[in-house]
C-alpha cells in the first residue's frame, strides 16, 4: 500500500518549482493534491501534470497574504477532498538583493508577507481541521539562509528564520495530539528563483557547500514526504537540514 493513500495533501505555491515536485512526489505515494497558487495558469498546467500521472489533483486560485483568500482557498478543498491530512507550506520568494541599508521597507514587507504572514495563515486556517481528528502533518519550507544568515538577503534570513521559530512553537504546542509540525531548510535548490537572486549571490551560496553542487527538487520532496507520512511520528518541532553538508546546527 503506498504510504499517502486516501490522505489529501494541501501544497502552496506548487504550480511550478519545489512546490510542483512535491506534489508530484506526494501525490505518487498514494495523496489527493490541493494545489494553492495565485497564478490560476501555471496552477491549471499543474493540475494536469498531476492527473496525467494518476493523481487526482485541485485548483484553487489564492493571494495567500490575505486571510480571506486563504480560507476560502481552504474552504473550498477541504470541500473537494472532505478531509486534510497534510499542509505544505511551500510558497516563498528570495526577495531582492542587496544590503540591509538599501532595502525598501516595501521590499521587507513584501518578502514576509508571503514568507512568513502566509505560514501563519495556512497555518491558523488548517490546524483546527486537522485538531477535529487527531491528525496530521504540517511542513514547513524554510531554508539554511534562516539559520545562518546570507548576506544582501535580510529580508529572505529574517523569514526564514521566522518560520523556524514558527515551526518550533507550533510543533511544542500540538506534541500531545496527532499533529506534527517539522520544517526542511535546504541549501540552494535548482529552480527558477535562482534568476531572482542573481549569479553573484548564487556563488557565494554554493561554494559554502561542500557537495560543491545545488539541491535538486526531487532531493527536498523525497524528504517533505517522509515528514508528511505516518512514519514521521516521534519527530515535531524540528528542524531537517538538506544543504549538501553545509549546515554547522
Amino acid at each position: 500500500m503506498k504510504s499517502l493513500a486516501d490522505q489529501c495533501a494541501i501544497i502552496t505555491g506548487s504550480a511550478t518549482g519545489i512546490g510542483l515536485g512535491i506534489a508530484e512526489r506526494l501525490g505518487s505515494e498514494g495523496a489527493k493534491i490541493g494545489v494553492i497558487d495565485i497564478d490560476e495558469n501555471e496552477g491549471m498546467k499543474a493540475v494536469q501534470v498531476l492527473e496525467k500521472k494518476g493523481v487526482h489533483a485541485a485548483l484553487a486560485v489564492a493571494d495567500i497574504t490575505k486571510e480571506s483568500e486563504v480560507r476560502t482557498a481552504v474552504t473550498k478543498l477541504k470541500q473537494q477532498f472532505g478531509k486534510i491530512d497534510i499542509l505544505v507550506n511551500n510558497a516563498g520568494i528570495s526577495g531582492a538583493a542587496g544590503n540591509l541599508w538599501e532595502t525598501t521597507a516595501e521590499e521587507m514587507d513584501r518578502v514576509y508577507n508571503l514568507n512568513l504572514r502566509a505560514v501563519f495563515l495556512m497555518c491558523k486556517e488548517i490546524i483546527p481541521y486537522m485538531l477535529n481528528q487527531n491528525y496530521g502533518r504540517i511542513v514547513n519550507i524554510a531554508s539554511i539562509a534562516g539559520k545562518e544568515g546570507n548576506p544582501k538577503m535580510v529580508p529572505y534570513s529574517a523569514t526564514k528564520a521566522g518560520v523556524i521559530g514558527l515551526t518550533k512553537s507550533v510543533g511544542k504546542e500540538l506534541a500531545e495530539t496527532g499533529i506534527r509540525v517539522n520544517c526542511v531548510t535546504p541549501a540552494v535548490v535548482k529552480t527558477k528563483i535562482l534568476d531572482q537572486i542573481g549569479p553573484e549571490v548564487v556563488d557565494y551560496m554554493v561554494q559554502k557547500i561542500p557537495m560543491k553542487r545545488t539541491v535538486e527538487i526531487s532531493e527536498v520532496a523525497s524528504l517533505v514526504n517522509w515528514l508528511a507520512s505516518p512514519d514521521c511520528s516521534a519527530s515535531t518541532g524540528a528542524v531537517f537540514d538538506i544543504s549538501g553538508g553545509r549546515a554547522t546546527y
